[in-house]
C-alpha cells in the first residue's frame, strides 16, 4: 500500500515535502484558481479629464465605495455617496464601549467594554503584500501596527489527542517535522526512491531532514538538547552551577499525528496569512474614518438605497431615510454601486438579466466573533503568550485569538473567538448570551481560568447584520467561470464594484482593487460617451 501512494516523480515527491507544512498543494490550488497571485496595485488610478459637471452618485460607504468617491472626485467628478448605516466602513468595522449592536429581528446588544478596548467583528489584519489597503493607509496618514500571526507558544486543542489536554504548537509542530524527517531518511537509506532521485539529490535530501529534523547520529528522532532548542525544554537553561537544561520528552508519532497539527502549520503557509501583516492602532475602522475625512459632506448616511433606474442619459435612485423615512432621489450620469449582492440580489434594479443573474447566483457565508473582556491578561501573564492564536475542534468555535497591543498592561484585556463555516451559521442561530458562553465554553479548553477572569463581552453574527446578511460572498469555480464576467462588465451607465467583484474575495484589498478597476473602466466609457 506504502509503493501505491509513494510519489513517482520529483514534483510529486518535493509536493509531499512541502505537505509537511501543509502549504504546498494549498499554495497551488489557490494559484490555479487566481487566489494567490500578487496584488495588481500599481498605484493609485490617474484619472483625468473628466466632464465639466459631470456626476457619480456612489451607493455603498465601504472601501469600495469610499475609495471609488475619493479617486472620481479628485478626477473632477461630482460625487454622492450614499451609505445606510450611521458611519462610513462597512465590514472595516470597531465595536468599543458604549456602541450597539442591533441585528434582524432588532436583537440589540449594549457593549460595555473598557476605554481602549475594542473588537474588530470584521477585518482585523492586513498582509504585507496588499499593497492597495497600505498606500491609502500611508497616504491617510493612519497609524498601523504589528498583528502577530504566527505565535510557537499557543496552543493546539483536538478532543481525541491527548485525552482532550491542548498542547503548545510549537511541540507538535517540530514532533511532527521530526518523525516525517526520521521516516524520510530511513526510506532513503533503504534506496525506496532510487528511481526518483538522484545520487546527488538523495544525499542533499538526506542533510535536509538531518538537520531540518534535528535527527540523531542514527537518523532518529529523539529526545535531546538539540531538539529541546526547538519544542522547549523540561528545565530551561539557566546560570551558574545548576544552569544545565534539561531535555523534553519528544511525543510519539501516533499521537502527533492525532493533533492533525498539520493543519495549523498549513494555515500559516497560506499566502494570504504569511508575515508579516498589519492593523491601524486604536481599531480598524480608522482606515474607512481616514477615508470618510477626505470626503466630508459628500456622503449621507441612514440612506436605504430602494431601487436603481437608468437610462441612456443617466442613473436615478430612490432612497429613504432610515431614521425619519424621508424619501428622495439621487440623480446622477453614472453609478458606482458596491452593495453587497444580497442586498442588490432583494432590490429593485435596472440592470440586464445576466447580470442578475450573477448576483443570484452568489451567496453569502457566515462568520462571528465574540470579544470576550478579561479582568487581568492572565494568557501574558501565566501563560507568556502575545498574540498569535490557538486552535481548537470545537463544535462551533475554532479559534481563541490574543490582542497585539498594550502588552504587560496592568487593566483588562481583550480575547477574540472566532467562528467561520457551518459553525459561522450556528452562532449567528443562537442568542448573545449562548454565543459568549460558547465562547468561553471553547476558552475553557486552553485557560480553565477563562470564566473566573471574564468581565462582558459582545457578539457579532454576520448572517444576522440587516444591510449585508452575510459576511463575504462565496465563489465556486463553476459559478465564477459562468457569472463572474457577467457581474463585473459595465451595464450602461451601472459598474458594481466590491471584494464580491473580485478574486480576492473576503478581503479588504479585493474590494479596493475592484472599485479602482470599476472607475477606470466607467471613466472611459465617460469621456468616450
Amino acid at each position: 500500500m506504502l509503493n501505491d501512494m509513494a510519489p513517482q516523480t520529483r514534483r510529486e515527491w518535493l509536493t509531499m515535502i512541502g505537505r509537511v507544512g501543509g502549504g504546498m498543494a494549498m499554495y497551488q490550488a489557490m494559484t490555479a484558481l487566481g487566489h494567490a497571485a500578487e496584488t495588481q496595485f500599481g498605484g493609485p488610478p490617474k484619472l483625468t479629464g473628466a466632464r465639466p459637471g459631470a456626476s457619480v452618485v456612489v451607493l455603498g460607504a465601504g472601501l469600495a465605495g469610499l475609495v471609488a468617491a475619493y479617486e472620481l472626485s479628485k478626477a473632477g467628478y461630482k460625487v454622492q455617496l450614499l451609505e445606510y448605516q450611521d458611519r462610513p466602513g462597512g465590514r472595516n468595522y470597531t465595536v468599543r464601549g458604549g456602541d450597539k449592536i442591533v441585528e434582524v429581528g432588532g436583537a440589540t446588544q449594549s457593549v460595555n467594554f473598557a476605554p481602549g478596548n475594542y473588537l474588530n467583528p470584521g477585518p482585523w489584519r492586513i498582509p504585507h503584500h496588499h499593497r492597495t489597503i497600505l498606500h491609502y493607509c500611508k497616504a491617510f496618514g493612519v497609524e498601523l501596527e504589528p498583528f502577530i500571526q504566527m505565535n510557537h507558544n499557543v496552543f493546539v486543542h483536538r478532543k481525541d489527542a491527548f485525552g482532550g489536554k491542548p498542547q503548545r504548537y510549537r511541540e507538535l509542530a517540530v514532533d511532527f517535522k521530526g518523525h516525517v524527517s526520521e521516516l524520510l531518511s530511513k526510506s532513503l537509506n533503504a534506496g525506496a526512491l532510487d528511481t526518483t532521485l538522484g545520487k546527488e539529490d538523495k544525499e542533499k535530501l538526506l542533510q535536509a531532514m538531518r538537520e531540518w529534523g534535528v535527527l540523531n547520529a542514527d537518523l532518529a528522532y529523539d529526545s535531546s538538547i538539540a531538539v529541546s532548542a526547538q519544542r522547549g525544554y523540561d528545565r530551561a537553561p539557566g546560570g551558574g552551577v545548576g544552569g544545565a537544561p534539561t531535555p523534553s520528552k519528544v511525543n510519539a508519532l501516533g499521537d502527533v499525528l492525532s493533533s492533525k497539527v498539520w493543519s495549523q502549520m498549513g494555515f500559516y503557509f497560506n499566502y494570504v496569512m504569511q508575515t508579516t501583516m498589519f492593523q491601524p492602532k486604536g481599531g480598524m475602522d480608522m482606515i474607512g474614518k481616514a477615508f470618510a475625512q477626505q470626503l466630508g459632506q459628500m456622503i449621507r448616511y441612514n440612506t436605504k438605497v430602494v431601487k436603481i433606474a437608468q437610462s441612456p442619459k443617466g442613473v436615478s435612485v430612490a432612497w429613504e431615510d432610515a431614521r425619519t423615512g424621508q424619501k428622495g432621489e439621487a440623480k446622477a450620469d453614472w453609478c458606482v454601486c458596491t452593495l453587497p449582492t444580497s442586498i442588490l440580489n432583494q432590490m429593485d434594479i435596472q440592470i440586464s438579466d445576466a447580470k442578475k443573474a450573477a448576483i443570484k447566483a452568489l451567496p453569502y457565508s457566515s462568520s462571528a466573533k465574540m470579544g470576550l473582556e478579561m479582568r487581568r491578561r492572565f494568557w501574558e501573564e501565566d501563560y507568556s503568550i502575545y498574540g498569535g492564536h490557538s486552535f481548537s475542534d470545537h463544535p462551533s468555535i475554532g479559534t481563541l485569538s490574543y490582542p497585539n497591543f498594550d502588552f504587560f498592561r496592568d487593566a483588562p484585556g481583550m480575547l477574540t473567538s472566532l467562528s467561520g463555516g457551518p459553525g459561522g451559521f450556528m452562532i449567528a442561530g443562537m442568542t448573545h448570551e449562548q454565543r459568549i458562553e460558547a465562547a468561553l465554553e471553547q476558552g475553557s479548553l486552553f485557560h480553565p481560568e477563562i470564566r473566573k477572569e471574564y468581565m462582558n463581552g459582545a457578539s457579532f453574527a454576520w448572517a444576522r447584520q440587516p444591510w449585508i446578511l452575510g459576511c463575504c460572498a462565496t465563489w465556486t469555480e463553476a459559478t465564477r467561470k459562468e457569472h463572474y464576467q457577467n457581474l463585473v462588465a459595465l451595464d450602461g451607465r451601472i459598474a458594481l464594484a466590491g471584494e464580491h467583484a473580485s478574486y480576492y474575495g473576503c478581503w479588504q484589498e479585493g474590494a479596493l482593487l475592484s472599485s479602482i478597476d470599476a472607475i477606470t473602466r466607467l471613466h472611459q466609457r465617460a469621456l468616450a460617451a
